[in-house]
């Protein structure tokens, strides 16, 4: 394995490097031992994933050895129940490096080039318990209503404690090597249903005394997650992989939508926590909750419905909109303020407890008294923080609020009428992205294959990038070739405008033209399409002939199918792995000439996959209208 002495650190390549990636992990490094900001921009094949993580491993390994087993360490993992969920810092020497992407498919393809690489840091993949959980009856389970069951089942009072929550200290303590060697979410699902521990809590756990943390974005974007983080921000290391998707994740992690649905369902709640808290008081003579107080909360809530009610909307279309600071006279109309806001959060937070408790008050009926308990009013908390953040208002420059009036759907009960929805929309990515400066964090590395312009894309996020980079390809012109096919193989013309690409002449002529592609291109071909909708339609089509009554005639996807065999990207991201899986197989069958991947663009097979050598030998991209001018 070659050496490179980059910047004074010596960093373990697994292949001789190119000159762009030499370059590329310069920049790395310098970002890190300046301790500055780096935006860098390598394209999609030149080995920036494996760049990022060898040249930071290699400058943490300069600072001291990677951390090794469980128990040198085990005084800062603080209580593992599921209702501690305050930050538990741990004191290290060494800063935290927390690579992140969009999804968990990226990060699994990370976890190779991991693999490929000489380094072994103390390492763990954070995921959700949708992923992660391998109780029979939680894991089939969503949402808030997942969470809520699996703290009930983990508390050690009730009769159906969780038994695989039970074995993480001791396992851990048995296994202390635990993420000394590369994992992934399946090998930590895996380890939970042959040995036994919760592999969702073997992550909260093993995550504190990690020297590299993997997660999605949201673990830092998102507040209430990043909190539950026991990690020492103080110097550690933010890596944004595939960051061309930042700027939107981040307006949407600041943005709020409060539908009249929503709200309704809150003053419920709090309706019921007035019940609750009386009957409490007579039974037991319970005064920790006092009824006045969410009597107080639900005459709020009803003055907040009853002021949306009455916003004036001229136009169904355009709803009201107003600028971002204008929230505050809304609520200041209803005594909800700076100073009152605090003491609402705190009786909203009581009544999340109260009716979590009420839920789980009868151990008979286990999950399923459960399984439909979602505590509404838990998003309107996370609202008034959004809103109030910081005990400031300077944010709300950056926002617009909008109310927007829709008729309620044919399914619902109240079909005719029309409801509402308040909106408070954030138009400055950056607010998310300041509160690490706060942090105290060390370097934020953002890389993608396309940033490009650098300088508009910085300016979004608000933030300094002393260290940036453009790099070229690594391979040269006459190893791709790329090009435009105005018309099909019987001259009609590929116009994929929106008024053109639904007939289906333009369908059945995109179809004969891939029949075409399948039969001279070997091994995997890839389709990408602009949508789910129209990638379904044309595959429909061509099933069909487009309804044409040919006799004796095979379809269009049949002579496609003689070929290659065909996968189609599912909507449903849990069928994904098992298309990918189903793609893989059929590129090994000796019966057709490779297989055909149909995806859609800015789906989940068009980022983080990596289709070498055989498994992509060629890409079609479908659906760019062409802009004709006289």
């Amino acid at each position: 394995m070659p050496t490179y002495k980059i910047r004074g650190i010596d960093v373990d390549f697994p292949y001789e490097a190119y000159d762009c990636q030499l370059v590329y992990m310069e920049k790395v490094i310098q970002s890190l031992q300046d301790k500055c900001n780096a935006l860098l921009e390598s394209p999609t094949g030149t080995g920036k994933t494996l760049c990022l993580l060898c040249a930071t491993l290699a400058w943490r390994k300069s600072l001291g050895d990677f951390s090794r087993g469980w128990s040198e360490r085990s005084h800062v993992r603080g209580s593992q129940f599921p209702d501690d969920e305050q930050s538990q810092s741990r004191s290290s020497k060494y800063p935290t490096i927390i690579y992140t992407s969009r999804t968990h498919s990226q990060i699994r393809q990370v976890i190779q080039e991991l693999k490929r690489s000489n380094y072994r840091p103390k390492m763990v993949v954070l995921g959700s318990r949708e992923q992660l959980c391998i109780h029979d009856e939680v894991r089939q389970l969503h949402g808030k209503t997942q969470t809520n069951a699996c703290h009930a089942l983990c508390k050690k009072r009730t009769k159906r404690y969780c038994a695989h929550f039970s074995r993480v200290t001791e396992f851990l303590k048995n296994n202390s090597s635990l993420g000394d060697d590369p994992v992934d979410i399946e090998d930590l699902v895996n380890l939970g249903r042959s040995s036994g521990p919760c592999p969702y809590y073997l992550s909260r756990e093993l995550h504190k005394v990690v020297d590299i943390l993997f997660a999605p974005y949201n673990y830092l974007i998102d507040r209430g997650n990043r909190k539950s983080l026991s990690v020492d921000w103080n110097n550690s290391i933010l890596i944004f992989d595939e960051a061309h998707n930042l700027e939107g994740l981040c307006a949407d992690a600041a943005s709020f939508d409060l539908p009249s649905g929503l709200l309704t369902a809150c003053i419920s709640e709090a309706k019921n926590c007035i019940d609750l808290s009386i009957t409490r008081r007579d039974m037991s003579s319970d005064k920790s909750c006092n009824p006045d107080n969410f009597a107080i909360l639900r005459a709020l809530l009803l003055k907040l419905e009853k002021r949306i009610a009455e916003v004036p909307i001229e136009s169904r279309e355009l709803g009201f909109t107003k600028a971002g600071p204008y929230i505050y006279e809304l609520l200041a109309e209803l005594n909800i303020t700076q100073e009152t806001a605090t003491m609402l959060m705190n009786i909203i937070d009581k009544a999340c407890v109260l009716l979590e408790e009420d839920a789980n008050t009868s151990e008979s009926g286990g999950l399923n008294k459960t399984n439909g308990f979602v505590c509404r009013l838990e998003s309107m908390g996370d609202i008034l923080r959004l809103i109030f953040r910081d005990n400031g208002t300077a944010h709300a420059q950056y926002y617009r609020l909008h109310v927007q009036e829709v008729e309620a759907s044919a399914k619902d009960a109240f079909r005719g009428k029309t409801s509402r929805t308040l909106s408070w929309w954030c138009f400055n990515p950056g607010i998310a992205m300041e509160e690490f400066l706060r942090l105290g964090v060390g370097s934020i590395i953002l890389t993608s294959g396309t940033l490009s312009p650098l300088n508009s894309f910085a300016e979004e996020l608000k933030l300094e990038f002393p260290v940036r980079l453009e790099n070229p390809h690594v391979i040269s012109g006459n190893q791709i070739w790329a090009g435009v096919a105005p018309v099909g193989p019987s001259g009609y013309s590929f116009n994929s405008c929106y008024r053109n690409r639904g007939s289906a002449e333009y369908k059945l002529e995109l179809g004969n033209a891939i029949v075409n592609f399948a039969r001279i291109v070997p091994d995997g071909l890839l389709v990408f399409f602009p949508s789910y909708y129209l990638m379904e339609q044309c595959i429909n089509c061509w099933k069909t002939n487009g309804q044409q009554n040919l006799a004796n005639s095979n379809t269009v996807w049949e002579r496609m199918c003689k070929f290659k065999s065909p996968v189609v990207e599912p909507r449903q991201g849990s069928l994904f792995s098992l298309a990918i899986e189903d793609y893989t197989t059929k590129l090994k069958e000796a019966t057709t000439s490779g297989a055909i991947f149909f995806a859609v663009c800015r789906g989940k097979v068009s980022e983080g996959l990596d289709f070498a050598d055989h498994a992509g030998r060629a890409v079609v991209i479908t659906g760019f209208a062409i802009c004709c001018h006289e």
